[in-house]
């Protein structure tokens, strides 16, 4: 199973659950959903969510998608590939949602209750 993650406020993901959709801003903004690697969600969380609380990760079985998935570099980094969803994400591909808040510090760091298999 692979997985892929995503960062989301809470009240943000339970209305998208009532709806049974997710279409980000981002979507209709830059066309995709912005997702993470396990090896990237640290850093984006600690660059764009640093210290904001009522977050949840959500982890998404890729093959669950059924919008297209493409990793793809952004900018000129040249380390990492991110996952973009171009479409909304159908709700049952989440596989688990956890609650995700920063430490004191304002810092994250990956979440004991995160099964990636």
């Amino acid at each position: 199973m692979s997985i892929i993650l995503h960062i989301v406020d809470n009240s943000t993901w339970h209305k998208a659950k009532q709806q049974n959709k997710y279409a980000p801003a981002s979507l209709q903004e830059e066309g995709f959903i912005h997702c993470s690697t396990l090896d990237t969600v640290i850093e984006v969380a600690n660059y764009l969510f640093r210290g904001q609380h009522g977050l949840l990760l959500l982890s998404i079985e890729l093959a669950k998608v059924k919008a297209n998935v493409l990793f793809e570099q952004v900018g000129n980094q040249q380390r990492w590939v991110f996952p973009h969803i171009y479409g909304e994400l159908n709700i049952d591909a989440v596989v688990q949602e956890i609650p995700f808040e920063p430490e004191s510090n304002g810092c994250f760091r990956l979440p004991e209750a995160l099964q990636i298999k």
